[in-house]
């Protein structure tokens, strides 16, 4: 039988005139996905990682998100305390088995219970650590993975996430190329998430709703660099 996917792809094939199969063709997707050829890239983050951070920070709260600027990982535990407590929220939060957040001294908050796992959606907070920040945009690179389940980044009310000032690159661009230098050529995680800012929808009468599709809330716990 054939799937729509199939049928989709074959009525676009009709409409170009063309199989599939042409040697040119191929070879130019070909190239274009072994060469990575890189877009326009905005100047506008090209700077100093001092500047670059000011810039981060400056476009986490543009986005409705909040955040902590901590000068070591020592200070997440704390500021996540402090953060869950601001909000009534109860001392508790979920997190990934991502060996960054396990080694964070813990113990200095023992009133804050700490849990291990992907969401099933009854959680009010979870925790994650990006894999790199957007200095243009003030987004947060997620990716997929017991470490990090991508859960965290969608169920929760609450969504505070780590990341290393040495991690908050310029543009998309420069992000792309880490991951495939992590991963190697032909691999990828299984997702790649871009997060910028809470969960928000204006569908409806143009009124914004935070929370519409995910955490209404995104806090930004971001280490080093101060």
């Amino acid at each position: 039988m054939t799937s729509s996917r199939e049928t989709v792809f074959a009525s676009v094939r009709r409409a170009l005139g063309v199989t599939s199969r042409e040697a040119p063709r191929r070879q130019e997707v070909e190239a274009r996905l072994a060469g990575h050829p890189a877009g326009l890239v905005p100047a506008r983050a090209q700077m100093p990682l001092e500047a670059r951070l000011a810039l981060f920070r400056d476009m986490v709260l543009a986005a409705a998100a909040t955040i902590d600027h901590l000068p070591s990982a020592d200070a997440v535990p704390g500021a996540i305390a402090a953060y869950l407590r601001g909000r009534n929220l109860p001392p508790s939060i979920l997190r990934g088995t991502d060996p960054r957040l396990a080694a964070l001294p813990w113990a200095r908050e023992p009133n804050l219970d700490v849990w291990i796992g992907p969401s099933d959606g009854r959680q009010l907070a979870g925790l994650s650590h990006a894999f790199a920040g957007v200095a243009e945009s003030g987004s947060l690179v997620m990716l997929s993975g017991p470490d990090n389940p991508s859960t965290l980044n969608l169920l929760p009310d609450h969504h505070l996430v780590v990341v290393d000032a040495a991690d908050v690159a310029a543009d998309y661009e420069s992000v792309w190329g880490r991951i495939r230098e992590r991963f190697g050529p032909g691999v990828m995680p299984r997702t790649v998430n871009w997060i910028t800012g809470p969960s928000r929808s204006a569908d409806i009468e143009q009124t914004l709703l935070l929370g519409a599709h995910g955490p209404r809330s995104l806090h930004v716990l971001l280490v080093g660099g101060a």
